[in-house]
């Protein structure tokens, strides 16, 4: 049985060695410089964030450090792969006579799945660990999203480099965890969000509609061969509407949960909108009833 628990890991793997998909022999101008700058905005999105991340630790209470922590990981990892990604594609294509041809150096897209199976469940994991739950309702939920996480991505990625029987399979398949995951969110972690704060559960519900928009980026990016758009047009397509949802998902996603934490340090602290927050001498009694674990 412990087997299982590998064969996500053994999908992906498998495929690895394929990651050169099809490429256009030919890419105009407008198109090669459309995904080489929206990479290009990618890595400086996530490089600029990961320091935010890092640095505005010391303004939340220690609770809530855990999920700006796992923020700056999430698009420290994601600014990696897109540093490959842009290599990658940069190495891809040489310009001869106006045009972007292939070089014969294929398109290296596995680093995408790379990413996804380490960033999605540290995303998931960062929604359960900013609420601040009890250790044994947030470690159900949390293994609950993480294993239905690496099923989603590693189902995606055969289809990914397949034809378009494969992608529309496989694309079924990952499907199934995908859906299981916003049940637990708008479900399970959806009534524990409920018993905070009105304002947190604000927050806490955009950042679940927004990894509901953002994901949904990625099915529609996906499917792109399936609909019709083959070509260069799906090329660019793909990997433009990957950069967009990528950084909708980790960055921006990142701040919301950085406002969540800072508003429930204020909640925790007895602090008005008006007050700073500082944290190096707290006088006793000023943290509400269970502020501190």
């Amino acid at each position: 049985m412990n087997l299982i628990r590998f064969v996500p890991l053994l999908i992906l793997l498998s495929g690895l060695s394929l990651a050169q998909r099809v490429q256009p022999t030919t890419l105009t101008t407008g198109q090669f410089s459309t995904v080489y700058n929206f990479f290009s905005f990618a890595i400086a999105a996530m490089g600029a964030s990961a320091i935010f991340f890092f640095v505005s630790r010391s303004s939340v209470l220690p609770k809530y450090r855990l999920a700006l922590v796992v923020s700056g990981l999430v698009v420290t990892i994601a600014g990696y792969h897109y540093l490959r990604i842009f290599n990658s594609w940069e190495a891809a294509y040489t310009l001869q006579n106006g045009s972007y041809v292939a070089s014969g150096i294929p398109f290296n897209d596995a680093y995408r799945y790379v990413d996804w199976l380490l960033t999605v469940p540290l995303l998931l994991l960062e929604t359960v660990a900013i609420l601040a739950l009890p250790a044994i309702q947030s470690r159900g939920l949390i293994w609950k999203l993480v294993i239905a996480s690496f099923f989603m991505i590693a189902l995606g990625y055969p289809g990914e480099i397949g034809d378009n029987a494969a992608r529309f399979w496989w694309g079924l398949a990952s499907t199934v965890p995908f859906v299981y995951i916003l049940y637990v969110l708008w479900g399970e972690l959806g009534q524990a969000a409920s018993r905070q704060k009105p304002e947190v559960q604000v927050y806490s519900r955009n950042m679940k509609l927004l990894l509901l928009f953002s994901w949904g980026v990625y099915p529609i990016a996906y499917a792109l061969p399936l609909l019709g758009i083959t070509g260069a047009g799906s090329v660019v397509g793909i990997q433009v509407g990957y950069s967009i949802a990528d950084v909708l998902a980790k960055p921006i996603f990142g701040l919301l949960a950085y406002a969540i934490a800072v508003i429930k340090t204020r909640q925790d602290m007895g602090l008005s909108e008006d007050e700073d927050i500082v944290l190096g001498n707290v006088p006793a009694g000023t943290l509400r009833p269970g502020a501190t674990d």
